[in-house]
């Protein structure tokens, strides 16, 4: 069974910084590209951050040089550290893991950039 689970949301002033995290069981992890997306209030989900297999990285230009997308393949985890946080940034995260046909997400973590 594939599991995702997303964790560090919060809270966050503007200005502020926030590190979440996605620990995957069930899957092979090293070989799975992992994502992270995000779904403002009223909005579609939106691309964040991409690491490939290969830890290249790729990012939405909103993000580009305040968020890092990092993974550790020893603790199956995936992270993504969050800086100079703007109220724009407010919305649920979700987790995705990807290799060919597979696609598997996590239930999401609440990040709220408010003062």
């Amino acid at each position: 069974q594939v599991q995702l689970v997303e964790s560090g949301g919060g809270l966050a002033q503007p200005g502020g910084s926030l590190r979440l995290s996605c620990a995957a069981s069930g899957i092979i992890f090293s070989i799975y590209t992992m994502g992270w997306y995000r779904r403002a209030p009223g909005k579609e989900r939106e691309f964040v951050a991409v690491i490939t297999s290969a830890g290249t990285t790729d990012y939405a230009d909103s993000v580009k040089g305040r968020f890092t997308i990092s993974r550790d393949n020893a603790k199956n985890t995936v992270y993504l550290e969050m800086n100079s946080l703007k109220p724009e940034d407010t919305a649920v995260y979700y987790c995705n893991a990807r290799f060919r046909a597979a696609d598997f997400w996590g239930q999401g973590t609440q990040v709220t950039v408010s003062s």
